[in-house]
């Protein structure tokens, strides 16, 4: 963000009503406080908020570089972030759902989003990192080009058609996740929910650990690498193609379509009449233990 000696200053007042600050250009706010209206920073160019309030909701709508620094967004700052382009948030506490829709090029750190529900859709070009996000149903649907590490999520139905997705160091306590995604990537992650991954395309898990009943069924072209599975992760891999090595123990495998399972040690597997062709994948293992 662009700082410079032309950008107008405010500091320290207060604001509402609707859209007090309207299609303004190279703005500076500090200690700025939006009281509840609507579009308050609507239209806006080359905006940069520190230490501000935000209560209004639609607050930073069809905005173009914004960024936001140790600012709070009320429960009323529903919807803030739409249809805008090059936003940063750092440092920033938002308890208002809905924020961002529609919106590309989002870049957060240490940033906590406590009411999150229906957030991130239609959006593309994200960055997070440090990041914590509760009450997150049906996160980041319909998203794609996403790039997070060190993450907390907790909220399910996350990740639904989203493509282009790469995910490190994450916690995500999720079910019916990912599914019908494309082209994503987990690495050193915890995902626990039940129905991980129905119906996704190359979807591929490395060194993850994964709780929940039926996961990752209807998949093509997955990929599992030293993944290992709680109990509770039974009937897995149903009508799905897959190169997998799995450590440890899993409760159940069945009817997997096609492809080569490398496991340490399986409850039961299942094969049987309801079998897709082609039928052919390969299940290696050391022991079967009940």
């Amino acid at each position: 963000m662009n700082k410079s000696n032309v950008m107008k200053e405010i500091e320290n007042q207060e604001f509402g009503g609707e859209r007090p600050l309207y299609k303004q250009s190279d703005l500076c706010l500090r200690g700025v406080v939006i009281h509840v209206g609507e579009s308050s920073v609507k239209e806006g160019r080359n905006i940069f908020a520190t230490d501000c309030r935000f209560e209004g909701k639609y607050v930073f709508w069809e905005d173009k570089k914004v960024e936001c620094k140790n600012c709070y967004f009320a429960p009323s700052a529903r919807s803030s972030v739409w249809y805008s382009r090059d936003i940063k948030m750092q440092d920033c506490l938002v308890d208002a759902p809905k924020v961002f829709r529609s919106a590309r090029g989002i870049k957060l750190s240490n940033v906590r989003l406590s009411n999150a529900q229906e957030t991130f859709w239609n959006c593309e070009q994200i960055e997070i990192d440090n990041c914590t996000i509760e009450n997150a149903d049906y996160l980041f649907m319909h998203s794609k080009s996403i790039k997070i590490n060190n993450y907390r999520q907790d909220g399910n139905y996350s990740f639904q058609y989203a493509k282009d997705v790469e995910i490190h160091n994450a916690i995500i306590n999720s079910k019916d996740s990912f599914w019908d995604s494309d082209n994503c990537t987990l690495v050193d992650c915890k995902i626990n929910g039940e129905y991980l991954g129905w119906y996704s395309r190359n979807l591929h898990l490395i060194r993850c650990h994964i709780e929940g009943e039926q996961p990752l069924c209807y998949c093509q072209n997955l990929v599992l690498e030293d993944c290992t599975f709680a109990d509770d992760a039974n009937l897995m891999l149903e009508y799905s193609s897959v190169e997998a090595t799995i450590k440890g123990k899993v409760t159940s495998i069945k009817n997997p379509t096609s492809g080569h399972i490398r496991v340490d040690e399986v409850g039961e597997i299942i094969i049987d009449s309801n079998q897709k062709q082609p039928a052919n994948c390969q299940i290696k293992y050391d022991r079967i233990c009940k």
